[in-house]
This record gives structure tokens, sequence and C-alpha cells, in this order.
């Protein structure tokens, strides 16, 4: 059986993430506060939730991004074409 305090389910998931920017700088911070491992337990484990839930919004942020720069390439880009009269000049 698993004893959470209201502080930690309150804050698991509730805060809003900005951007990926401020996503990957919470990450960083999180991930800091951990290796340090002078967190208590219950925030140690508030801490790597939310760690997770910043993962999975930048990973589904990228790869949002990689459909559109897909999106994009199929639309923009041509294979090129050489001229064969320049090149017998």
């Amino acid at each position: 059986m698993v004893f959470m305090s209201d502080n930690t389910e309150k804050n698991t998931g509730k805060e809003k993430i900005e951007s990926f920017e401020s996503a990957m700088s919470e990450l960083n911070r999180l991930v800091a506060q951990l290796e340090e491992g002078e967190l208590p337990l219950e925030a140690s484990i508030t801490a790597y939730q939310r760690g997770v839930e910043l993962v999975k919004y930048c990973t589904a942020q990228l790869e949002k991004v990689d459909r559109q720069i897909e999106i994009l390439d199929r639309e923009m880009l041509k294979p090129f074409q050489t001229d064969n009269t320049t090149e017998s000049k």
C-alpha cells in the first residue's frame, strides 16, 4: 500500500507545461535534484513522476515537429535535376 501526502497528490500532473523549452529546463532541474540524492523519499517520488510527465510531453512535441518536417519535405523538396546543357559546355 502506498501512502502519499496531500501535497504529493496535488503536485502530480496538475502543473501546466508552458513550452518544450520550459519542460526541458524543469526536467534538467529535477534530474539534478534527484542525482544529488538530498530529496526525501516522497519528494523524490514526486520529482520522478513529474519527470516522466515532462519526458512524455517533450517526446510528443518532438514527434509533432518531426511530422511537420516530413510534411514540409514532401511538399517543398523535390529531387534535384541537373540541366544537361550546362554540363556539356
